[in-house]
């Protein structure tokens, strides 16, 4: 989920390319819903989202059963000294900060992806 379209396009197509199949979402509401509906393996969370917040929409998914499960990493520009601690300490699996490595990016979500570890 994120609101600007250059960095939805941008991570889409990297990761396409890795050979992932995605699903995007610009606001918090949709994206909710979307992973309600879809089940995917991993979820990039924004924070600065124009409906809610990452860290809501974050507590949304965990509060659903149907998306208990499903990792949330945070994918922000908040790079300032404890902004990864805090949102790691709040629930997220995950941080990566923007503006995103296209050559690291893909294997570090693959990190990240419900099941990659079995």
């Amino acid at each position: 989920m994120d609101d600007n379209e250059k960095n939805l396009r941008l991570a889409r197509d990297v990761l396409q390319a890795a050979g992932f199949a995605t699903l995007e979402a610009s606001n918090g509401g949709d994206g909710v819903a979307m992973a309600a509906a879809h089940a995917p393996d991993v979820i990039l969370m924004d924070i600065r989202l124009p409906d809610m917040d990452g860290v809501e929409a974050r507590r949304r998914l965990e509060d659903d059963e149907r998306t208990a499960a499903i990792p949330v990493v945070a994918l922000t520009s908040l790079a300032m000294k404890g902004d990864r601690e805090w949102l790691l300490s709040i629930g997220f699996d995950g941080y990566l900060e923007k503006p995103i490595d296209v050559r690291a990016f893909p294997e570090q979500v693959r990190g990240y992806v419900r099941g990659s570890s079995d």
